[in-house]
């Protein structure tokens, strides 16, 4: 049997086009999701869906746990989760920093806490972690959202080098204008549609699909090849 692929905010866009893909592949799933309803044409087939918040550490170790029992240890968690949340720092809503840095940054620890025990045992796993273009360059209204992607990007590097000695990948894929429910999550119309506006610039965006591949490739490279950083957005995005 392949190896168990554990995917976090997995019931729409990058994740859900992540599961897909290793389901192509003959990959055995625990899909991790607010959304359980939207994972339902995973029902019969290799998969396991868990109605799990990521900030929720024993809920979310114990998503992990009934899977490993289904399909055996976790080969690669896809630490997908994530909001956007976006605003100028003197007029947000703290509570709404408070909600980005929970998700985008205590819920990738949350995972790798969970997981890189076994593989450092084993001496084999991978971790994916998805990021943004938002964690290398800044952007107007960002502030806390590049923040939380900024601190992806040291926590990643940063285990990375922890672990590299016990055989164990980290990979960071940094994905550009994405067309996903992320920029639903901002409550400012005006801002969503400044934001729209500037898709429709660029003459459009990504698929999930494209980002899905990028993590596929990351993760099938063989096990002493680690692929750090790929970092994908549309031709015609300039930052």
């Amino acid at each position: 049997m392949k190896e168990l692929i554990a995917i976090t905010g997995a019931s729409s866009g990058i994740g859900l086009a992540t599961a897909r893909a290793f389901h192509e592949k003959g990959h055995p799933l625990l899909l991790l999701a607010r959304r359980v309803e939207k994972l339902k044409e995973f029902e019969g087939k290799q998969a396991h869906a868990a109605r799990v918040d990521v900030t929720d550490l024993p809920g979310f170790r114990h998503a992990v746990q009934e899977a490993e029992k289904k399909f055996g240890l976790t080969g690669c968690l896809v630490n997908n989760a994530g909001l956007m949340l976006l605003g100028l720092v003197h007029e947000q809503n703290p509570e709404e920093w408070k909600q980005m840095y929970d998700v985008n940054v205590l819920g990738v620890l949350n995972g790798m806490h969970i997981v890189l025990p076994g593989m450092i045992q084993r001496k084999k796993g991978t971790i994916i972690n998805i990021s943004s273009v938002a964690g290398r360059f800044t952007f107007p209204l960002h502030a806390a959202y590049c923040g939380t992607k900024y601190a992806v990007h040291a926590i990643t590097e940063n285990v990375r080098k922890e672990v590299a000695p016990y055989n164990v990948r980290l990979a960071i894929i940094a994905p550009g204008a994405v067309e996903t429910e992320l920029l639903s999550h901002t409550t400012s119309e005006e801002i969503k549609a400044g934001y729209e506006g500037w898709k429709k610039e660029m003459g459009g965006v990504l698929r999930p699909e494209d980002i899905a591949k990028a993590v596929v490739y990351a993760y099938e490279q063989p096990q002493n090849v680690c692929v750090r950083e790929v970092m994908v957005a549309p031709t015609r995005q300039e930052p």
